[in-house]
């Protein structure tokens, strides 16, 4: 097929789904010509290595202040700020140019928009698309990935910083209302879980589009994070992520106000290390305990993940699949999560994992694990397998293309019975 994919952010090793569906598309066959925003100059090289990859990439340069400029009118105008950060009518007249260069025989057989960042490019494509005759079956599925209006409702709750909190309480109502022209008005729409499919479905309270959002999981790249020397750091916990996303602002903050104190007060050797980028200086300041080290951007996170003794997530809200529990248990290092972490995993617990509810609980599986290591190669040999098994990429870009071609079937179809109740109509 050929597929056109407009992403509001350069796919690249930090945003894993894109990327990887964008890469394994390309090696089951399918042609891909890729729609994006550049925000920062060191994107540029990773627009090169898309490249590589598509067929075709188009691409404009995105201010930040643009973007801030952008968000700020969203919300004098009552609809999300996330959904103007990314917006270029540049961008978009590339894509509508593409478009009609390429309608007839040698079109585009589905168009793919990513994110609530991505949504107006789909909005204003739909509308568009209804005005030229020769593009009516062209079908466009948004990848909404996560529900975040219930992230919103989550942070409204549990966020770690007044800021958050206040910004979730502005963006809850219209990124809902937002959410539900989406699954209204896209041909098809996806979600990584169930959990994540069952809060966008709520958002259309008529639910009359609940059977066109796919669960698509995330994946890992199983080449690349694969399992260490074997050689493994003593007493050493490792905890990763983008930080300065404030769910895992209040992860960590968690882990090292509430969890850690207990597992030191009887194990004080063991160390922890915070890996991810932006890190706010409340976990920098983390770093003055002289038991831990807070790494900042890291080129390469698999050293930290197979040589920890162990990884852990003691996520208190957030949404969609962690990569971070994919990530750590390709490489085989056993892992403890808290519950709502564990809520959108097929993983069975005990076995490919462990999860824990409260930070009691949390700190005696540390100390429990830390203490046995035919416990520790169990859990990481068991969770490899669960990746290889459930979350391979090449598997789920395969989903996704069957998904495509069903959705293209479905319009087309629909188009033909439209015509048809026209055509009698105009014969009565």
């Amino acid at each position: 097929m050929k597929i056109l994919y407009i992403v509001p952010y350069v796919p690249n090793l930090i945003r894993v789904r894109p990327y990887n569906l964008i890469r394994h598309l390309a090696r089951l066959g399918h042609e891909v010509t890729a729609a994006t925003v550049v925000s920062q100059r060191t994107e540029r090289q990773d627009i090169e290595t898309l490249r590589g990859i598509c067929h075709e990439v188009f691409s404009i340069d995105m201010p930040f202040r643009r973007s801030l400029r952008q968000s700020a009118t969203a919300l004098v105008q009552g609809i999300p700020m996330q959904s103007r950060y990314s917006w270029h009518p540049a961008l978009f007249k590339q894509i509508s140019d593409a478009l009609k260069q390429k309608d007839g025989h040698d079109g585009f057989d589905v168009v793919h928009v990513e994110h609530l960042r991505g949504i107006e490019y789909g909005l204003r494509l739909l509308d568009w698309l209804g005005e030229v005759k020769e593009l009516a079956a062209l079908p466009v599925i948004w990848d909404s990935v996560d529900c975040i209006s219930s992230l919103m409702r989550q942070t409204r709750r549990r966020g770690s910083s007044a800021k958050s909190r206040f910004i979730a309480a502005l963006e809850t109502g219209n990124t809902a209302k937002y959410e539900r022209r989406g699954v209204q008005s896209f041909d098809r729409v996806l979600v990584t879980s169930p959990v994540d499919q069952a809060a966008l479905a709520d958002t259309d309270q008529g639910m009359a589009s609940r059977w066109k959002i796919d669960v698509l999981p995330n994946g890992v790249d199983l080449d690349y994070f694969q399992l260490g020397s074997g050689d493994r750091h003593p007493d050493t916990i490792v905890i990763s992520g983008k930080m300065s996303y404030h769910a895992n602002v209040t992860m960590v903050t968690y882990l090292v106000n509430e969890i850690m104190p207990l597992v030191w007060s009887r194990k004080p050797e063991v160390r922890l290390q915070i890996v991810g980028k932006d890190p706010p200086p409340s976990i920098q300041a983390m770093a003055k305990n002289e038991n831990i080290v807070v790494t900042g951007t890291v080129k390469d996170i698999r050293p930290y993940l197979q040589q920890a003794t162990l990884a852990v997530v003691p996520i208190t809200y957030g949404t969609g699949i962690q990569n971070k529990i994919l990530e750590a248990m390709a490489c085989a290092t056993p892992v403890i999560v808290s519950a709502p972490a564990a809520a959108s995993l097929l993983a069975i617990p005990n076995r490919d994992y462990v999860v824990v509810e409260t930070a009691g609980q949390f700190a005696e599986a540390i100390l429990d694990l830390l203490d046995d290591d035919h416990k520790r190669i169990e859990l990481g040999m068991a969770g490899r397998l669960y990746v290889e098994q459930n979350h391979d990429w090449h598997v789920i870009a395969a989903k996704l293309a069957a998904i495509y071609e069903s959705a293209a079937y479905e319009k087309k179809r629909k188009l033909e019975e439209m015509s048809l109740l026209v055509g009698q109509g105009k014969e009565a």
